[in-house]
């Protein structure tokens, strides 16, 4: 039976209500009445220079090809989906919630004026919302992730599994991107510029004192390694015996599948071996979080 994938919790659909129509970026000073659990709030035009940017935005980069895009579609279509924003502490202020991207778009295209739904929303709520967002897109860094997951917890002192919830996430998810946060600076400099990947990163974690992850890091940039060879890489400067490498197998287009569904499932490496009469299946785990993890999706709590 396949294994479907999880949905991103609560979502941008429970928190930003949807027009029953389209949006024009045009500016007509009027207003749009759109419907959230039985309430009528209403999208207004906005001058676009009364809004600021969300001080709590987890995203620091956007690209700049892709904002010019925007800008040429919102040119000809205007902008479909409205802007989320809060009352600023100003008269005619306004604090972006959610919309960076469109807003800066907009901006670019020189429309006076963008359709944004009006909303009360505490510091902690400005998070969130620009969190799930850029979640759903898959527009953040891994480590503009983590810091976004550290302000939730740090500041307002919510636990692994509680941001989990509200991103729709794995707590053991949630637990493994905020280790990122402990890797010496010079590793996240080469996470954030792309020279390594998450896996890399993940991987270098094992090891015990910043000179190592230095020294690993130089190691794999040189020698261009691949996440398994950096895993094993790790596991040698930790004292530890690198896994073998597996025997070339055959593998079936099904059995192919089978296998991405159970690491898509378990969040982890999941290997089938297929023998003759039954197999194997190997789920390898790379932290205590990762495996409690495996243990709870096993036991079905």
């Amino acid at each position: 039976m396949p294994l479907k994938k999880g949905g991103l919790g609560r979502g941008l659909d429970a928190l930003i209500p949807k027009t029953r129509e389209s949006v024009s970026g045009v500016s007509t000073g009027s207003e749009m009445s759109v419907s959230l659990s039985g309430e009528s709030p209403s999208v207004k035009q906005i001058p676009v220079g009364q809004i600021i940017p969300n001080p709590r935005q987890p995203r620091s980069h956007f690209d700049a090809d892709e904002i010019s895009e925007l800008a040429s579609s919102i040119k000809e279509h205007g902008i479909i989906q409205p802007l989320l924003v809060k009352s600023g502490t100003r008269e005619n202020e306004y604090i972006l919630i959610a919309g960076e991207r469109r807003l800066q778009a907009a901006r670019q295209a020189d429309l006076e004026t963008v359709p944004a739904i009006l909303r009360e929303a505490s510091d902690q709520e400005l998070i969130e919302l620009a969190l799930i967002e850029n979640v759903q897109r898959a527009d953040l860094s891994p480590l503009e992730t983590a810091e976004a997951y550290h302000q939730l917890v740090d500041e307002f002192q919510l636990s692994h599994e509680e941001v989990a919830t509200r991103v729709g996430k794995s707590r053991v998810s949630i637990t493994n991107t905020l280790r990122l946060r402990k890797l010496v600076s010079f590793v996240q400099e080469a996470l954030a510029d792309g020279r390594i990947s998450e896996g890399h990163a993940r991987a270098l974690l094992a090891l015990p004192t910043s000179q190592a992850q230095t020294a690993a890091l130089h190691t794999i940039l040189t020698k261009e390694l691949n996440v398994r060879q950096t895993e094993d890489l790790v596991r040698k400067l930790c004292g530890q015996k690198p896994d073998p490498e597996p025997k070339p197998k055959q593998e079936t287009p099904e059995i192919l599948d089978l296998q991405e569904q159970l690491r898509s499932r378990f969040k982890t490496k999941v290997d089938i071996n297929q023998g003759k009469k039954g197999g194997m299946i190997t789920i390898h785990y790379y932290s205590g979080e990762e495996l409690d993890y495996i243990l709870e999706i096993i036991s079905g709590k």
